[in-house]
């Protein structure tokens, strides 16, 4: 079914003369680190250690409010190696959103149950941390349409102020087909959520998972293992939305990163 040529990385740090970090991705913040180390090696990032496969591979998110440099220690039975890379700061934009239902800005009693549950559902969805390496997979953008919304920009809903928004929005007909940005499992598929409404999840690998949601149709059940750009979803307006459009997000270990800076430029 999948057929892995794993993508290129474009960009490295030579350690020494034999020995290499070699990753792809922008140390800013939102950003997402994909790359390899020697075989056999420990990675610690932040003094958290990383998952590394058996070849090395690996990846890991920077967080939107990150400020203090990373710090990276990579050891095997032959060195050790540490080292640490600035965090390019972002000035992240201010969006009002209005003309949402009252509940879904400030949620009654009954609604808080369902939400709380709910929570604990996605969330278990979002800590998955497979052994799956579609990660090192390129993506692709799962929809055409205007951006009507930003990774990191802080939000004001009806009024008032709310947490930011930790995904991209593509706004688009409704029916509209959406693609799978990546290989991937299935981990959640679920038709009406108070917030996200119709809502799909996909394993990468390591931690790495995409979300979709505010979903009309949905073609794929839990479970499921998807090629990258088959059709998963159509566009919909469940959930808390004002219109037809995908809220696309993507955690790494549930630290939400920037979905605009990981798509493949091809």
């Amino acid at each position: 079914m999948f057929k892995l040529l794993f993508s290129i990385i474009t960009f490295f740090i030579l350690i020494t003369s034999s020995h290499t970090f070699e990753y792809k991705g922008s140390f800013t913040q939102g950003g997402l680190i994909i790359g390899k180390v020697d075989k056999n090696s420990i990675m610690y990032v932040n003094n958290n250690r990383v998952k590394t496969s058996k070849n090395g591979m690996f990846v890991f998110g920077i967080s939107r409010n990150r400020t203090s440099d990373f710090l990276i220690s990579i050891k095997n039975d032959k060195y050790t190696h540490n080292f640490s890379k600035k965090i390019k700061t972002r000035k992240f934009k201010i969006q009002r959103i209005d003309g949402l239902p009252k509940r879904k800005v400030t949620p009654n009693k009954e609604d808080m149950k369902r939400i709380r549950k709910e929570g604990k559902l996605i969330s278990k969805a979002k800590k998955k941390n497979s052994d799956l390496l579609f990660f090192f997979e390129s993506f692709i953008r799962p929809l055409d349409g205007i951006t009507t919304g930003v990774y990191g920009s802080q939000r004001i809903l009806n009024g008032k102020p709310r947490r930011p928004h930790y995904g991209i929005d593509i706004a688009a007909k409704k029916g509209t087909k959406i693609k799978n940005a990546n290989f991937g499992r299935v981990v959640m598929s679920e038709k009406n959520l108070f917030f996200t409404g119709g809502t799909i999840i996909i394993d990468h690998g390591h931690g790495l998972v995409s979300i979709y949601s505010h979903l009309d149709q949905i073609f794929v059940k839990k479970g499921q293992l998807i090629d990258r750009g088959k059709i998963i979803a159509t566009v919909g307006s469940t959930g808390r939305s004002t219109g037809p459009h995908l809220d696309f997000r993507l955690y790494c270990n549930n630290v939400p990163v920037d979905p605009d800076l990981i798509f493949s430029k091809n």
